[in-house]
């Protein structure tokens, strides 16, 4: 009987795994990407451009349709990124070129207004367009992620927060599409985003002293 439930249990995990390959491998291969971005490393461009690429057809597939698009966007804004991470920085961006900052006055006005923007805009094509079952959030964490990642190439520091703040949204919108392990993937985005905002903390804080 054991032997039989082990069985069993071992061919459903195959079955789950070659099922939900695609996803997994997006998983991972966005792990290494945030692992990059806590680190600074311009290798986090083209691993964010390989997770893009898997997303597309994840979330095509589960009718997230702003998020797919959100991932062809970003791999648009990572050659982006990584042509403005690169340009000055010789073979290490920590020592030359782009300097972690904090977002401005202006910055933050622009920033929320193109949230709102996006958003509104999001909404209207997934709600008259699609079949989208949950165009409002779809078309929130598309936005949210569209500036966020764009804040990254500029090295503000407040785009960890604003992760986070997607990362939790997205966790609830997973769950209920049954997007199981890219929940898991946003649990420990949440993590590393606490983590990477107080890494790149400590940095910004050494440098001015």
């Amino acid at each position: 009987m054991i032997t039989f439930v082990v069985s069993f249990s071992l061919g459903m995990s195959e079955s789950w795994l070659i099922a939900n390959w695609i996803e997994i491998t997006g998983a991972v291969i966005s792990l290494i990407y945030l692992y990059f971005s806590i680190k600074q490393r311009i290798w986090l461009w083209p691993f964010g451009i390989l997770s893009a690429l898997f997303y597309i057809l994840v979330y095509f597939q589960s009718k997230l349709y702003a998020d797919m698009g959100l991932q062809a966007y970003y791999v648009v804004i990572s050659l982006y990124g990584w042509w403005t991470w690169s340009k000055n920085s010789g073979s290490d961006n920590q020592k030359k070129g782009l300097k972690i900052s904090h977002v401005s006055s202006f910055q933050a006005f622009w920033i929320v207004l193109v949230c709102i923007i996006l958003t509104g805009f999001f909404y209207w094509i997934l709600a008259e367009m699609t079949d989208s079952d949950v165009p409002f959030w779809d078309a929130l964490t598309t936005a949210g992620g569209v500036v966020a990642t764009w804040m990254l190439t500029r090295k503000i520091i407040e785009h960890w927060v604003l992760w986070i703040i997607l990362d939790i949204i997205s966790m609830v919108l997973y769950i209920y599409k049954g997007l199981y392990p890219t929940t898991i993937l946003f649990v420990v985005y949440s993590a590393l985003a606490f983590l990477g905002y107080r890494t790149w903390k400590k940095l910004l804080d050494e440098s001015r002293a």
